[in-house]
């Protein structure tokens, strides 16, 4: 008895929380649409990268590359939007998308 109303207790906080992170998170792409459009690209990139693996087109390390190039402009957004309070500037999101781009092409051969 104690065992289930520690399990539901569980399952309704898992619920709110989730239910309150997904409404923070539109809130904050309404108020980030750049790094929203950044971060987005950057993850569709690597799910490209997965299936690119999966189907052999690409090897092993042709992917670890990829995933790290990746990574790496993940990395400069963060660091660029720590520096902005939060936020990247157009200048930004124009040398990220820029780089996403290159690593668009590499991933499509």
């Amino acid at each position: 008895m104690v065992t289930s109303k520690l399990i539901l207790a569980l399952a309704t906080a898992a619920s709110l929380a989730a239910v309150g992170t997904s409404a923070n998170a539109a809130t904050w792409n309404q108020r980030h649409p750049r790094q929203s459009e950044v971060l987005h690209r950057e993850h569709h990139q690597l799910a490209r990268i997965n299936q690119e693996r999966r189907e052999g087109e690409i090897t092993r390390g042709q992917a670890r590359a990829m995933r790290a190039t990746d990574r790496s402009i993940a990395a400069q957004d963060h660091a660029d939007a720590r520096a902005n309070g939060g936020y990247i500037t157009p200048g930004q999101q124009h040398r990220l998308n820029a780089e996403e781009n290159a690593q668009s092409r590499a991933i499509g051969r």
